[in-house]
Protein backbone atom coordinates (compact mmCIF):
# COMPACT_ATOMS: atom_id res chain seq x y z
CA UNK A 1 0.00 0.00 0.00
CA UNK A 2 1.30 3.18 -1.43
CA UNK A 3 0.34 6.41 1.22
CA UNK A 4 2.18 9.89 0.65
CA UNK A 5 1.71 12.31 3.79
CA UNK A 6 1.32 16.10 4.45
CA UNK A 7 4.40 16.22 6.76
CA UNK A 8 3.05 13.85 10.04
CA UNK A 9 5.51 15.27 12.46
CA UNK A 10 6.58 12.33 14.31
CA UNK A 11 8.36 12.99 17.96
CA UNK A 12 9.72 10.12 18.95
CA UNK A 13 11.68 8.92 16.30
CA UNK A 14 14.15 12.08 16.44
CA UNK A 15 15.79 10.47 19.29
CA UNK A 16 16.37 7.32 17.69
CA UNK A 17 17.23 8.18 14.39
CA UNK A 18 20.47 9.74 15.62
CA UNK A 19 22.12 6.30 17.36
CA UNK A 20 20.56 3.94 14.64
CA UNK A 21 21.01 5.35 11.22
CA UNK A 22 23.20 4.23 9.30
CA UNK A 23 25.45 6.80 7.83
CA UNK A 24 27.68 6.03 4.90
CA UNK A 25 27.95 7.05 1.08
CA UNK A 26 25.52 5.39 -1.21
CA UNK A 27 27.34 3.42 -4.26
CA UNK A 28 26.21 2.06 -7.82
CA UNK A 29 27.52 -0.90 -9.46
CA UNK A 30 26.56 -1.41 -13.37
CA UNK A 31 26.53 -5.08 -15.33
CA UNK A 32 26.12 -7.78 -14.81
CA UNK A 33 24.08 -7.16 -11.86
CA UNK A 34 23.14 -3.34 -11.28
CA UNK A 35 22.76 -2.25 -7.50
CA UNK A 36 22.14 1.16 -6.01
CA UNK A 37 23.52 0.33 -2.50
CA UNK A 38 24.70 1.52 1.06
CA UNK A 39 26.32 -0.31 4.13
CA UNK A 40 27.12 0.66 7.18
CA UNK A 41 26.35 -0.09 11.30
CA UNK A 42 26.16 -4.07 10.18
CA UNK A 43 23.31 -3.24 7.94
CA UNK A 44 22.95 -2.92 3.99
CA UNK A 45 20.65 -2.27 1.74
CA UNK A 46 20.89 -3.21 -1.77
CA UNK A 47 18.27 -1.99 -4.74
CA UNK A 48 18.16 -4.16 -7.41
CA UNK A 49 16.15 -3.80 -11.10
CA UNK A 50 13.13 -5.10 -9.94
CA UNK A 51 13.65 -6.08 -6.08
CA UNK A 52 15.31 -5.00 -3.16
CA UNK A 53 17.70 -6.63 -0.56
CA UNK A 54 17.78 -5.51 3.15
CA UNK A 55 20.07 -6.89 5.79
CA UNK A 56 19.43 -6.22 9.12
CA UNK A 57 21.92 -6.09 12.29
CA UNK A 58 20.71 -9.62 13.46
CA UNK A 59 19.28 -12.40 11.70
CA UNK A 60 16.35 -12.62 14.51
CA UNK A 61 14.85 -9.11 12.28
CA UNK A 62 15.15 -11.27 8.89
CA UNK A 63 13.42 -14.10 10.57
CA UNK A 64 10.69 -12.01 12.16
CA UNK A 65 10.04 -10.10 8.85
CA UNK A 66 10.00 -13.33 6.46
CA UNK A 67 7.34 -14.90 9.85
CA UNK A 68 4.94 -12.06 9.51
CA UNK A 69 5.18 -11.52 5.90
CA UNK A 70 5.38 -7.80 6.36
CA UNK A 71 7.78 -5.07 5.93
CA UNK A 72 6.91 -1.08 6.26
CA UNK A 73 9.34 1.72 4.55
CA UNK A 74 8.87 5.00 5.83
CA UNK A 75 10.34 8.00 3.70
CA UNK A 76 11.60 10.95 5.80
CA UNK A 77 12.34 14.12 4.99
CA UNK A 78 13.97 14.99 7.90
CA UNK A 79 14.31 12.79 11.76
CA UNK A 80 10.96 13.85 12.55
CA UNK A 81 8.56 14.15 9.39
CA UNK A 82 7.34 11.62 7.64
CA UNK A 83 6.06 12.21 4.26
CA UNK A 84 5.13 8.76 2.61
CA UNK A 85 4.96 4.86 3.34
CA UNK A 86 5.17 2.07 1.45
CA UNK A 87 3.43 -1.16 3.03
CA UNK A 88 5.01 -4.44 1.92
CA UNK A 89 2.96 -7.64 2.39
CA UNK A 90 2.19 -10.64 1.00
CA UNK A 91 -1.15 -8.98 -1.33
CA UNK A 92 1.68 -6.81 -3.29
CA UNK A 93 5.40 -8.15 -2.46
CA UNK A 94 7.30 -11.72 -2.35
CA UNK A 95 9.31 -11.30 0.91
CA UNK A 96 11.97 -14.24 1.85
CA UNK A 97 15.59 -14.71 3.40
CA UNK A 98 18.18 -15.48 0.70
CA UNK A 99 22.08 -15.55 0.85
CA UNK A 100 22.60 -16.23 4.36
CA UNK A 101 19.85 -13.66 6.27
CA UNK A 102 19.20 -10.82 3.69
CA UNK A 103 15.29 -10.01 3.27
CA UNK A 104 14.50 -9.82 -0.37
CA UNK A 105 11.53 -8.16 -1.49
CA UNK A 106 10.29 -9.29 -4.85
CA UNK A 107 7.17 -5.99 -5.73
CA UNK A 108 4.64 -7.39 -7.78
CA UNK A 109 3.67 -4.62 -9.66
CA UNK A 110 6.70 -2.56 -11.34
CA UNK A 111 4.76 0.83 -10.10
CA UNK A 112 5.25 0.17 -6.94
CA UNK A 113 8.55 -0.63 -6.58
CA UNK A 114 8.45 2.66 -8.74
CA UNK A 115 6.74 4.27 -6.24
CA UNK A 116 9.37 3.29 -3.92
CA UNK A 117 12.53 4.49 -5.77
CA UNK A 118 11.12 8.30 -6.13
CA UNK A 119 10.79 8.13 -2.71
CA UNK A 120 14.38 7.36 -1.71
CA UNK A 121 15.89 9.02 -4.42
CA UNK A 122 14.04 12.61 -3.29
CA UNK A 123 13.74 12.40 0.91
CA UNK A 124 16.48 12.36 3.48
CA UNK A 125 15.83 9.31 5.31
CA UNK A 126 14.64 5.69 4.93
CA UNK A 127 13.14 4.11 8.10
CA UNK A 128 12.59 0.19 7.85
CA UNK A 129 10.19 -1.06 10.67
CA UNK A 130 7.77 -3.64 11.68
CA UNK A 131 4.40 -3.29 10.21
CA UNK A 132 2.45 -4.22 13.40
CA UNK A 133 4.23 -1.86 15.62
CA UNK A 134 6.55 1.52 15.70
CA UNK A 135 9.86 -0.27 15.79
CA UNK A 136 12.54 0.00 13.72
CA UNK A 137 14.63 -2.51 12.16
CA UNK A 138 16.98 -0.37 10.38
CA UNK A 139 17.27 3.44 9.63
CA UNK A 140 19.42 4.87 6.46
CA UNK A 141 20.73 7.84 5.41
CA UNK A 142 19.39 8.62 2.25
CA UNK A 143 21.89 11.59 0.93
CA UNK A 144 23.81 10.45 -2.47
CA UNK A 145 21.17 7.85 -3.41
CA UNK A 146 18.96 9.81 -5.94
CA UNK A 147 22.30 10.16 -8.34
CA UNK A 148 22.88 5.77 -7.33
CA UNK A 149 19.01 5.37 -8.31
CA UNK A 150 19.64 7.25 -11.81
CA UNK A 151 22.14 5.23 -12.82
CA UNK A 152 20.20 2.08 -11.90
CA UNK A 153 17.25 2.88 -13.79
CA UNK A 154 19.00 4.02 -16.85
CA UNK A 155 20.82 0.49 -16.66
CA UNK A 156 17.75 -1.51 -15.77
CA UNK A 157 15.94 0.18 -18.73
CA UNK A 158 18.85 -1.61 -21.16
CA UNK A 159 18.33 -4.99 -19.31
CA UNK A 160 14.54 -5.21 -19.39
CA UNK A 161 14.90 -4.94 -23.13
CA UNK A 162 17.36 -7.35 -23.60
CA UNK A 163 16.16 -10.31 -21.13
CA UNK A 164 12.72 -10.08 -23.06
CA UNK A 165 14.62 -12.02 -25.85
CA UNK A 166 15.62 -14.71 -22.92
CA UNK A 167 13.77 -18.31 -23.95
CA UNK A 168 12.34 -19.99 -20.72
CA UNK A 169 13.68 -22.86 -19.89
CA UNK A 170 12.49 -26.18 -20.48
CA UNK A 171 14.37 -28.38 -18.00
CA UNK A 172 13.46 -29.85 -14.64
CA UNK A 173 11.04 -28.22 -12.32
CA UNK A 174 11.33 -28.07 -8.84
CA UNK A 175 8.14 -26.68 -6.23
CA UNK A 176 8.65 -25.95 -2.38
CA UNK A 177 10.33 -24.09 0.32
CA UNK A 178 9.31 -22.97 3.28
CA UNK A 179 6.73 -19.89 4.28
CA UNK A 180 7.98 -18.60 0.77
CA UNK A 181 6.74 -21.20 -1.68
CA UNK A 182 8.96 -21.18 -5.44
CA UNK A 183 8.69 -22.79 -8.56
CA UNK A 184 12.10 -22.92 -10.13
CA UNK A 185 13.37 -24.29 -13.21
CA UNK A 186 16.61 -24.27 -14.89
CA UNK A 187 18.69 -24.93 -18.27
CA UNK A 188 22.21 -25.05 -19.12
CA UNK A 189 23.04 -23.77 -22.42
CA UNK A 190 24.85 -26.16 -25.01
CA UNK A 191 26.42 -22.95 -27.13
CA UNK A 192 26.50 -20.35 -24.98
CA UNK A 193 28.18 -17.08 -26.36
CA UNK A 194 29.58 -15.95 -23.30
CA UNK A 195 30.10 -16.95 -18.94
CA UNK A 196 26.04 -17.33 -18.62
CA UNK A 197 26.15 -20.36 -19.77
CA UNK A 198 22.64 -21.01 -17.50
CA UNK A 199 19.06 -19.50 -17.31
CA UNK A 200 17.44 -20.01 -14.26
CA UNK A 201 13.51 -19.18 -13.64
CA UNK A 202 11.85 -18.08 -10.55
CA UNK A 203 8.08 -17.87 -10.45
CA UNK A 204 8.21 -17.00 -13.46
CA UNK A 205 10.98 -14.50 -14.13
CA UNK A 206 14.17 -15.27 -15.87
CA UNK A 207 17.60 -14.69 -14.92
CA UNK A 208 21.42 -15.98 -16.51
CA UNK A 209 23.74 -17.78 -14.36
CA UNK A 210 26.73 -19.50 -14.51
CA UNK A 211 27.51 -23.14 -13.62
CA UNK A 212 30.32 -23.78 -10.89
CA UNK A 213 30.95 -27.90 -11.12
CA UNK A 214 33.37 -27.23 -7.98
CA UNK A 215 31.66 -27.17 -4.57
CA UNK A 216 33.24 -23.23 -3.62
CA UNK A 217 36.38 -24.88 -3.02
CA UNK A 218 35.54 -27.91 -1.33
CA UNK A 219 36.91 -31.01 -2.51
CA UNK A 220 34.50 -33.08 -1.09
CA UNK A 221 31.11 -32.12 -1.76
CA UNK A 222 27.91 -33.59 -0.41
CA UNK A 223 26.35 -36.82 -1.55
CA UNK A 224 24.35 -35.78 -4.77
CA UNK A 225 25.74 -32.64 -5.63
CA UNK A 226 25.79 -31.91 -9.91
CA UNK A 227 26.44 -28.20 -10.41
CA UNK A 228 25.97 -24.66 -8.53
CA UNK A 229 24.42 -21.78 -10.52
CA UNK A 230 25.56 -18.54 -9.55
CA UNK A 231 22.57 -16.37 -10.62
CA UNK A 232 23.48 -12.59 -12.30
CA UNK A 233 21.94 -10.90 -9.33
CA UNK A 234 24.19 -13.07 -7.16
CA UNK A 235 21.61 -15.95 -5.85
CA UNK A 236 22.80 -19.37 -5.51
CA UNK A 237 21.20 -22.39 -6.67
CA UNK A 238 22.69 -25.87 -5.77
CA UNK A 239 21.53 -28.92 -7.95
CA UNK A 240 21.42 -32.28 -6.35
CA UNK A 241 20.76 -35.64 -8.28
CA UNK A 242 20.73 -38.99 -6.10
CA UNK A 243 19.19 -42.29 -7.57
CA UNK A 244 15.50 -41.13 -8.94
CA UNK A 245 15.69 -37.52 -6.51
CA UNK A 246 16.51 -34.30 -8.02
CA UNK A 247 16.83 -31.43 -5.81
CA UNK A 248 17.63 -28.02 -5.18
CA UNK A 249 18.94 -25.98 -2.56
CA UNK A 250 18.20 -22.20 -2.31
CA UNK A 251 18.88 -20.21 0.75
CA UNK A 252 17.81 -21.79 3.12
CA UNK A 253 15.05 -24.01 1.39
CA UNK A 254 15.06 -27.21 -0.56
CA UNK A 255 12.96 -27.96 -3.20
CA UNK A 256 12.22 -30.97 -5.10
CA UNK A 257 11.68 -32.25 -8.25
CA UNK A 258 7.71 -31.90 -9.24
CA UNK A 259 7.50 -32.37 -12.83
Amino acid sequence: MRNILNAAILAPFGGILFSTMALADWNYSGPPYPTASIQANNMSLELQCDKMRFTPAGYENAQDIERKQGLSLRFMASGSIEVGSFQAGASNATIGIVDNYAVEVVFSDAADYAFVLDQIAANAVLNLSMVDQDISYGIFDLEGSAAAIRSLRAECGGSEQSSASVEPPEGVVYCGGGGIKRQIEYVILDNASDQWDARVTVNGDTQRAMTAYSYFGNSEPPKGFVVALLGEDRSEFLIFQDGSENWLEFGDYRYDQCN
